[in-house]
């Protein structure tokens, strides 16, 4: 997506940044400067508690939403910020967790538990009425905390990445396990995501799961945001 369009809500100062980082992130070189522009960029894309920065725009997204907010569905063409919020945690964490780092997700029984969610994968395939139902019924604290626990978890994880890292491929055994752990199911709108991310490298990842995808989808939620709030009439909720 080129950088300032589509993003009129959120993440345009972002783009910018983000090119640089997909110019170095692959070159030993420059490697700690892709380093710094990582943590940069991450740390504006999740609430201050994650970088222990300054308040950023997402603190300000969720400090005064209302429970309503979160479920509605602003036009027919819309997810919810619920959806979005959730969406964006569980790509970032089974892709970092598992396919870059080789290691485990932090969404597990009891997380899914405590967020009341009917829901384990991505929510790739879910229909409008599945996005109002997980909506309505999930726990938004603990969604926001499992969010920030999770990019708290992909800043240690690039702390342990070497240069030589970024250019290691997506492996099948981590592509297996997403699937086997129900972060992605067999529909067509949620398998694909395996294909997509096994043609990446983990600069791929890093590049596109852990801060383009959250840019647009943040980028919505401020759109529904201001949709909410200046609108009289919405789809559902």
């Amino acid at each position: 997506m080129n950088g300032g369009v589509g993003l009129k809500y959120f993440g345009d100062d972002l783009s910018p940044l983000h090119k640089q980082l997909s110019l170095c992130i692959r070159k030993s070189d420059c490697f700690n400067e892709a380093k710094e522009l990582f943590l940069d960029i991450h740390g504006k894309l999740h609430l201050a508690e994650v970088s222990g920065g300054e308040n950023s725009a997402v603190d300000s997204l969720t400090a005064d939403l209302s429970e309503k907010e979160y479920h509605i569905m602003p036009t027919s063409r819309d997810e919810t910020i619920a959806w979005s919020i959730w969406h964006i945690a569980r790509i970032e964490d089974l892709t970092m967790g598992i396919l870059a780092a080789g290691g485990r997700q932090v969404f597990n029984d009891e997380r899914k538990s405590l967020m009341k969610s009917p829901f384990s994968d991505t929510g790739n395939a879910m229909s409008d009425d599945e996005i109002l139902l997980f909506s309505n019924n999930v726990d938004f604290e603990e969604l926001l905390r499992y969010r920030s626990d999770v990019g708290k978890r992909t800043r240690e994880i690039w702390g342990e990445l070497r240069p030589e890292d970024m250019r290691r491929r997506v492996s099948d055994s981590g592509l297996e396990r997403i699937f086997k752990e129900g972060g992605v199911t067999s529909q067509e709108n949620s398998a694909w995501l395996l294909d997509f991310w096994g043609g990446k490298d983990v600069a791929g990842l890093m590049l596109m799961p852990a801060t383009r995808h959250q840019i647009v989808h943040l980028n919505a939620c401020f759109k529904y945001k201001e949709f909410m709030r200046t609108k009289k009439r919405y789809y559902r909720d």
